[in-house]
């Protein structure tokens, strides 16, 4: 079979397409013939060195794609063989992620895709939506409040967005560029501030009249502080599952602290069993409903990975890069 590797971290071009012996399913494990997986932040991150040294000998990158199980190993039920699938958590603590044209994983991690989603919306699920679903649904509902999401081009935002309207909300999101107010506008948000060309902490607090908001989703938590602590109300709670452009912020802890804020920092591989349930309970049940409009963004075949990498490091990317397999004829049957 056909994957994608590396064996050491850097730039782009540290992948390499490569033939390797198509894996067998082992015990409480699937076999997913790949139809589409998904390049996301993270993945590129883990590539390029952020997330520190890699981890094992050579890796076969990306968390998130969507397929088809064409066998299943012992302890899991034999009819699940056929079903369509969408995958999240590939490449956590694993070798083998889904940029590959067969991957065997955990049976819990290959989730059934309703037959209102293709593969390269199925592809989308995994890290945004249940990142977007963690940070919005863990203090409480939304009904009624103000919510924030910033970065609203991006693909946790996409959901955040849709979410929260879901669940009664009114959202505002801060974009960068008129392309990405479009988008945001296009997933439903209510108020599109581009921030690059207003005073978004002004625009916020006129948008509420005064009030500010009740949640924060938050993709730059440190770069972004001052900014969350001028428009959350008291009482409020930010979900944060970023902040890169400051990765060490200084915590005003007492004003904070006497505004009875919540720090919320939300990490997809890590939810509690309960929490994760819930999010693809819900997930699924809303893309079942035809209810969630899916990020998809540009594909590339397989074997260009690497130009998928370097769009995404570009900062110009709206929507989910994804790369497209096709192993076995999955999307042809789905």
């Amino acid at each position: 079979m056909r994957v994608i590797e590396y064996d050491r971290t850097g730039p782009a071009d540290v992948l390499t397409l490569a033939e390797r012996d198509r894996p067998e399913p082992g015990p409480g494990e699937v076999l997913v013939a790949m139809a589409v997986s998904a390049v996301h932040p993270t993945d590129v991150k883990a590539r390029a060195g952020a997330r520190g040294p890699l981890p094992f000998a050579s890796v076969v990158p990306h968390s998130d794609g969507a397929g088809r199980i064409v066998a299943v190993g012992p302890g899991v039920c034999p009819r699940r063989e056929g079903e369509r699938v969408w995958l999240y958590n590939a490449a956590w603590g694993r070798a083998d992620g889904t940029a590959a044209e067969y991957v065997a994983l955990p049976a819990w991690l290959a989730v059934p895709l309703p037959d209102a989603a293709d593969y390269a919306e199925g592809a989308c699920l995994g890290i945004p939506a249940q990142t977007a679903y963690a940070c919005l649904f863990t203090d409480g509902p939304l009904h009624g409040e103000d919510v924030l999401v910033t970065g609203g081009a991006g693909t946790v935002g996409a959901y955040a967005i849709q979410m929260a309207r879901l669940d009664g909300a009114r959202v505002i999101t801060t974009v960068s560029s008129p392309e990405k107010a479009d988008f945001a506008r296009a997933m439903g948000a209510d108020v599109v501030i581009d921030y690059r060309r207003e005073d978004a902490t002004a625009a916020i607090l006129d948008a509420t009249d005064g009030r500010g908001v009740a949640r924060i989703v938050e993709v730059e938590f440190g770069g972004n502080l001052a900014q969350s602590r001028a428009v959350l109300r008291d009482g409020g709670v930010i979900a944060a599952y970023g902040s890169m452009a400051a990765p060490e912020p200084v915590l005003p802890y007492y004003p904070m602290m006497f505004a009875n804020l919540t720090l919320r920092m939300v990490l997809l591989y890590k939810l509690a069993p309960q929490l994760r349930a819930a999010a693809i309970g819900a997930i699924t049940a809303w893309t079942g409903a035809g209810r969630l409009r899916h990020p998809v963004g540009r594909r590339w075949p397989l074997a260009d990975a690497a130009a998928a990498h370097a769009h995404v490091e570009s900062g110009a990317r709206i929507g989910v890069a994804l790369l497209d397999i096709d192993a076995a004829g999955t999307d042809k049957a789905g």
